[in-house]
């Protein structure tokens, strides 16, 4: 079990209290702290210190009860790195976490597919389509929980996304999907899936308004921002808003700087040369997306980059669309 480690003053001692730090627990109660514990070429090897030396001794996979194991420092860290647009760094940060938890899949408290799962949606993110092609079977056949299946899910419909042009079947599971779940992430993942199905169609509209919805109200999945923007930009600039695509692209530049995609930025909108918004009527057969009929974004809306706001407070109505 994944245990909440808290760090516990003991004020009337004059001792100030620590975290216990991440540790293998041997069957005989001993904790391999961390900081004593080494994994390298699929062998076990803690620090055995006796008085002022220091020994190293093996630890064999027989002799692990569990693991008493925070949130992974791969898994915050890369967090970050997605938040501020760099991808290439998150999926490298991710796929050593992997790579040291695989060892330890089979001991209870790992954080092997969690770290997994993680690892391959930063590859999707990266575009490194046939990487998770080549992936996806495999996490198939783990053993997931429910909310890994529900992100598994997702991951392959991303993939039909990519492949298919069945956009209503692909929208129909998206919009099943956002009614099955509360999960902000999840929820965050399925409108960037939507997003890009409108894009396809060349619904351009309804695609801003589903890329915005990621930033509106679930600004704090910050690793899912940076494209949100950058692909409501691109939406903007397909809408001959030239003007209102190139506030987004500053923003991103000013706000992920050094990153790849604040240089992707940088180059669509001088790509751009200054433009001003062009007068174009809707696309043919297009209607007003759900999001405008109900009031949570409107056309308007798009001229600016929508601040990030955090999604708590938020209403089940407000997540789920209704029938197109």
């Amino acid at each position: 079990m994944k245990l909440l480690r808290y760090i516990v003053p003991l004020v009337s001692l004059g001792i100030a209290g620590h975290a216990l730090a991440d540790a293998l627990i041997l069957k005989d109660g001993t904790r391999v702290e961390k900081t004593d514990l080494k994994i390298k070429d699929g062998k076990i090897s803690r620090v055995i210190k006796i008085g002022a030396n220091t020994a190293e001794g093996s630890v064999q996979l027989n002799q692990i009860a569990s693991l008493d194991w925070g949130n992974p420092e791969e898994l915050t860290n890369a967090s970050a790195l997605l938040a501020a647009g760099k991808t290439e760094d998150a999926v490298a940060q991710l796929k050593a976490g992997k790579e040291f938890f695989e060892l330890l899949k089979d001991i209870p408290g790992n954080w092997y597919l969690d770290l997994y799962l993680a690892y391959v949606d930063a590859l999707n993110q990266a575009g490194k389509f046939e990487e998770v092609v080549k992936l996806l079977p495999d996490l198939q056949s783990k053993k997931l929980t429910d909310q890994q299946k529900t992100k598994l899910r997702i991951m392959k419909l991303d993939i039909d996304r990519q492949t298919s042009s069945d956009y209503a079947a692909i929208v129909s599971q998206a919009e099943d999907i956002l009614k099955e779940t509360d999960d902000s992430s999840v929820a965050a993942s399925i409108w960037s899936i939507i997003g890009d199905v409108y894009m396809k169609k060349k619904d351009y509209e309804k695609a801003l308004l589903s890329y915005l919805r990621i930033t509106v109200f679930y600004g704090t999945q910050m690793q899912k921002v940076p494209e949100a923007e950058m692909r409501a930009a691109r939406a903007l600039v397909k809408m001959k808003r030239f003007a209102d695509a190139q506030r987004f692209f500053s923003r991103i530049v000013e706000t992920y700087p050094g990153s790849p995609i604040a240089e992707a930025a940088a180059k669509e909108k001088a790509a751009i040369g200054g433009r001003k918004n062009e007068d174009q009527a809707p696309p043919e057969g297009a209607q007003p997306a759900d999001a405008a009929k109900t009031g949570d974004a409107k056309p308007a809306d798009a001229a600016k980059p929508a601040e990030a706001k955090p999604d708590e407070g938020k209403t089940k109505e407000s997540t789920e669309p209704k029938k197109q």
